[in-house]
């Protein structure tokens, strides 16, 4: 413990040791920007889903009637189809479809790279009737509605052994994921798939296989069938081992710790197909990784086989896993050391945990982390991860599967994906983020993008879109050239009485483009060590240093509601970017200040 100038401070001192997993060194400079492709831009009118394409995906009963969303209707408001259907907004929610597709993602490639950022992730893309694709049909084929003609696609599957990879044709919708592709790389972005290698949908061209044959399917030890259909009934009582307990979504059968020789010689022809299209050993016309889906469930020995797969191809490709919640009903996250420490799995993960620490000692007023504290969990992530790997990490602080950053800070006493919409708690608030609490934002984003990690933009939160956990944090997204009902609707109560308007945020939008930006100009930002300076517990400063070479900045954080004298800077740097009103004698009630000597 050292004394300046009255503060009491701890000093952290991190030398880094080349720890390498093996992981690709372009995934320290990215910047990731996440799309969940159904909800991001429909840049193709023509091949909008229509209401057969819905066949085979929860809440499974056939629908009489059915049309594809206005993009820019109010969220909760009921269309005439869906009145009519006499559900609930969370039951119709998962029938809707907006018609983004491939083609909007090209389009807005343009605008992504003005943003700043250089590494896309895209939730699954491959055929599925569901609205978010998690339960595909096929894994060697894009949607059809995501590709430019979704009945030619059609006929070439209906033409082909989804059994033979030799068979495989290149359909519309696989084409322009191709040119996607080398839009990107054109661009200097990495892209990388969701791959879903634990379960699949009920329509999934194997398990109709199996369905249809039952034992004599040559696919039936893929599957843990829990009852056979009898054919002297009229009802189909099949029935096999769902992901979670949810039929909807078959998991693949697990027997010793892997999975059957077939089935992994399909996922080794899929991951081929994706990572080097033409097979002519240069891998640059394909994807640079994959994010895996659930991947604690899946088993670590298929895992280890996979990452040979995927190294083979591309040594330089990103394999990051969703790695989670360990105990959800007591908030604990799961240390996912042994997926990546060790260099035999993953190069990273989506680091949740970098997530829900910053949650609680930014946003959370119930019993937060102090200074020292957070200053503890940080630095536990990079010790259980190792430094090296831990600047590979996509630290994200929201995503599809939680409540949107905006809302976080909007409904501070719900944790990270816990009770977070108006379905389990009625005084959520659904409103856009209020004046006053845009400095918090403002700071858990600088510091998202100032610590160690590859910072991770989920879709629209750079324009301000708000809203809670799944499904309201799928909305469209907002563009300028679409003109948006106000948001008056609500799913229990009464429409209210003034909407609230939905535009971009253009001055979220530059925050985030000028931290982008520093970013990339400062190595010391994205490979430099992390000495934390201050963890001032009374007056919730928190201050680290990080020095890569010959380039150095200096970040302090005031976490508290009112304004702190400025601790004393040990180093000649100029103040670079800081909140509103933050000086080098004073820093604001939530705000920040980035030093750059």
């Amino acid at each position: 413990m050292v004394k300046i100038k009255g503060l009491s401070l701890i000093l952290f001192t991190f030398i880094i040791v080349n720890t390498s997993n093996g992981s690709p060194e372009w995934s320290k400079d990215a910047i990731w920007y996440q799309i969940f492709p159904e909800r991001f831009r429909n840049g193709d009118i023509s091949n909008d889903p229509t209401i057969e394409t819905l066949n085979g995906t929860w809440p499974f009963e056939p629908l009489e009637e059915w049309q594809i969303s206005p993009w820019g209707s109010d969220w909760y408001k009921m269309q005439k189809w869906e009145l009519k259907t006499g559900k609930d907004f969370y039951y119709i929610a998962q029938r809707r479809r907006y018609g983004g597709d491939i083609q909007g993602i090209i389009d807005k490639l343009d605008y992504l790279e003005d943003l700043g950022v250089n590494a896309l992730y895209l939730n699954p893309i491959f055929e599925s009737p569901s609205l978010h694709k998690y339960g595909a049909t096929l894994l060697h084929h894009i949607d059809n509605n995501f590709g430019p003609n979704p009945e030619l696609d059609l006929s070439i599957w209906n033409n082909e052994n989804p059994a033979s990879p030799e068979e495989w044709k290149w359909t519309s919708a696989d084409k322009l994921f191709l040119e996607l592709i080398k839009e990107c790389h054109s661009r200097g972005m990495k892209i990388i798939i969701d791959g879903v290698f634990n379960h699949v949908g009920l329509n999934f061209w194997a398990l109709n296989d199996v369905r249809k044959n039952g034992l004599s399917s040559p696919y039936a030890n893929w599957f843990t069938v829990k009852k056979w259909d009898d054919p002297y009934t009229a009802e189909n009582e099949f029935e096999c081992e769902g992901w979670s307990g949810f039929m909807g979504l078959p998991e693949f059968k697990k027997t010793n710790d892997d999975y059957p020789k077939d089935l992994k010689s399909y996922f080794h022809a899929v991951v081929q197909r994706w990572m080097d299209p033409n097979n002519d050993g240069n891998p640059e016309d394909g994807i640079d990784g994959w994010r895996l889906d659930v991947a604690a469930e899946v088993p670590i020995k298929f895992w280890k086989e996979f990452r040979q797969w995927v190294k083979d191809i591309n040594p330089e490709a990103y394999i990051t896993g969703e790695i989670w919640w360990e105990d959800y009903k007591n908030n604990k996250l799961k240390n996912a050391a042994k997926w990546i420490k060790g260099g035999d799995v993953f190069d990273g993960v989506m680091n949740y945990r970098f997530a829900d620490s910053c949650y609680q000692y930014f946003i959370q007023p119930v019993n937060p982390l102090n200074a020292a504290e957070f200053a503890k969990e940080i630095t536990k992530i990079h010790n259980d991860y190792g430094y090296d790997v831990s600047l590979g990490l996509q630290n994200l602080l929201n995503s599809h599967d939680t409540q949107r950053l905006a809302s976080m800070v909007q409904n501070p006493r719900h944790r990270l994906d816990h009770g977070a919409n108006l379905k389990s708690n009625k005084n959520y608030s659904v409103a856009p983020l209020a004046i006053e609490k845009h400095s918090q934002l403002d700071q858990i984003l600088a510091f998202q993008f100032l610590s160690p990690g590859a910072p991770y933009v989920y879709y629209g939160d750079e324009v301000g879109m708000w809203g809670a956990d799944d499904p309201d944090c799928r909305k469209p997204m907002i563009w300028d050239d679409i003109i948006y009902d106000p948001e008056y609707e609500l799913p229990f109560a009464p429409k209210r009485h003034n909407g609230f308007k939905v535009s971009q945020d253009k001055n979220r939008f530059n925050f985030i483009k000028k931290l982008c930006s520093i970013r990339k100009n400062n190595p010391s930002i994205r490979r430099g060590n992390f000495k934390i300076l201050v963890t001032d517990n009374d007056n919730q400063i928190f201050a680290f240093t990080r020095k890569y070479r010959e380039n150095e900045c200096l970040a302090v954080f005031n976490s508290s509601p009112q304004s702190q004298k400025m601790p004393s800077i040990p180093y000649n740097m100029h103040l670079k970017i800081g909140s509103l009103g933050t000086t080098k004698e004073k820093i604001k009630a939530n705000g920040f200040a980035l030093f750059i000597k």
